[in-house]
């Protein structure tokens, strides 16, 4: 038997004395020498998670929030800079938005990133729910930002996605690309090729075979550098309600990363296995499952209490709120009790949590957990110790198969 690969995903969420404290010192993520400070203690996280043998590093994709929630706008800078920092730990992302990237751009920044890091290096994606910038960023792609609600735009931002995804694969898989997509197409224009390039000669002779063509127009397009790790890094897809999203990982063989409750996991987990058995792949139960929480590990019941109350609630009510309807409304009592109840924030005391995540555990083993702290609104060193509590105390009480490596080769 194995123990579950920790991941710690962390954005600063820019700290305040409460609500009226982040409205009155607005706008606060745009305190640099806050961030400043920040930014350096996150490599101090990023040193003694290593230390304390978590499987990953990761953080997110958000921009434009001068409120100082999720400050984390660019996950490659973060992961090239962390790769110098950690000895054992992959570093990654949960993950690029690629409805507002360029596809050939993340296949060939994650690709370097996987040789920097010497293959420690893992990918995810995201669709991007956010349209307060994933409008702006992906308005000349055809980006846009939903929830799972089956609207037009939810269709529209699901075909994008899934389009982009499959194009990073094939640049990372191929030596060389021509891809017409509905969204984005590789050379532009698709049908001519692209005229006039200059050194067209030498890339006929000397670059990939096809890339000119007769004509001497650029007609295929090689990505380089490949990655590091073959067939590609490990990929990651955030899941928070959509079945539609379980589908395509498991037709892929990714891995997908559940914001969601515990019996949703356990649905979802089984439905993953049978659409991936019907694609040819033999995964065990709870295999490439990935359940993200965000715990706290605490001296008393009223302890637990008070850091949901101190680290979580402002966030938690308005900002996870407005996006998420379904999550608890009304005053902090009702609220703090939804957080309870939704076992997405899961602790207490280390017994209390150690029953907790063993409860967890029976309903839906995971081969990956997500832990997610809301620091720097938590303290640093509270962080870490719960985090080394979680590692030293409540890991070792988690049983899961020692799951062979599949063969998830791009299909």
């Amino acid at each position: 038997m194995a123990q579950p690969k920790i991941i710690v995903q962390l954005y600063p969420m820019f700290p305040s004395d409460g609500e009226q404290d982040r409205k009155d010192r607005r706008p606060l993520g745009n305190d640099n020498d806050l961030y400043h400070r920040i930014v350096h203690e996150w490599t101090e996280i990023i040193r003694e998670a290593d230390a304390m043998k978590v499987w990953g590093l990761s953080t997110i994709e958000h921009h434009f929030h001068s409120e100082g929630y999720e400050v984390g706008p660019n996950p490659g800078i973060l992961n090239a800079y962390w790769a110098n920092h950690v000895r054992n730990a992959r570093v990654g992302a949960l993950g690029y938005v690629v409805a507002t990237q360029d596809p050939l751009r993340v296949a060939e920044e994650t690709a370097i990133l996987d040789h920097l890091t010497k293959g420690r290096f893992f990918v995810g994606f995201a669709r991007g729910y956010q349209s307060r910038w994933a409008n702006v960023m992906g308005q000349f792609g055809g980006g846009v930002a939903t929830v799972s609600d089956g609207s037009s735009d939810d269709e529209h931002n699901r075909r994008v996605f899934e389009e982009r995804v499959g194009m990073v694969i094939e640049a990372w898989t191929r030596e060389s690309v021509r891809i017409k997509g509905d969204f984005y197409e590789a050379p532009y224009p698709y049908d001519t090729g692209v005229a006039g390039y200059p050194a067209w000669r030498i890339a006929s002779e000397a670059g990939a075979e096809g890339e000119i063509g007769e004509t001497g127009n650029v007609q295929r397009v090689c990505v380089v550098p490949k990655p590091f790790q073959k067939p590609h890094p490990p990929i990651f897809v955030a899941a928070s309600k959509s079945q539609a999203s379980i589908d395509f990982c498991a037709r892929n063989g990714f891995i997908p990363t559940y914001f969601m409750p515990t019996e949703g996991v356990a649905e979802f987990s089984r439905y993953y296995r049978e659409v991936a058995q019907r694609n040819g792949f033999d995964f065990q139960p709870g295999q490439r499952q990935n359940i993200v929480r965000w715990p706290h590990i605490t001296k008393s019941a009223a302890d637990f209490d008070r850091k949901l109350r101190q680290y979580d609630l402002d966030i938690y009510k308005n900002f996870y709120g407005p996006f998420f309807p379904q999550f608890p409304q009304g005053d902090e009592d009702t609220v703090v009790q939804g957080m309870k109840d939704s076992n997405i924030f899961i602790g207490g005391t280390i017994d209390e949590s150690i029953r907790a995540w063993q409860a967890l555990f029976e309903q839906a083993p995971c081969e990956y957990v997500t832990l997610i702290w809301h620091w720097a609104q938590q303290p640093k060193d509270d962080m870490l110790e719960e985090l080394r509590l979680f590692m030293e105390r409540v890991l070792p009480e988690l049983e899961i198969p020692d799951y062979p490596e599949p063969d998830v080769a791009a299909r």
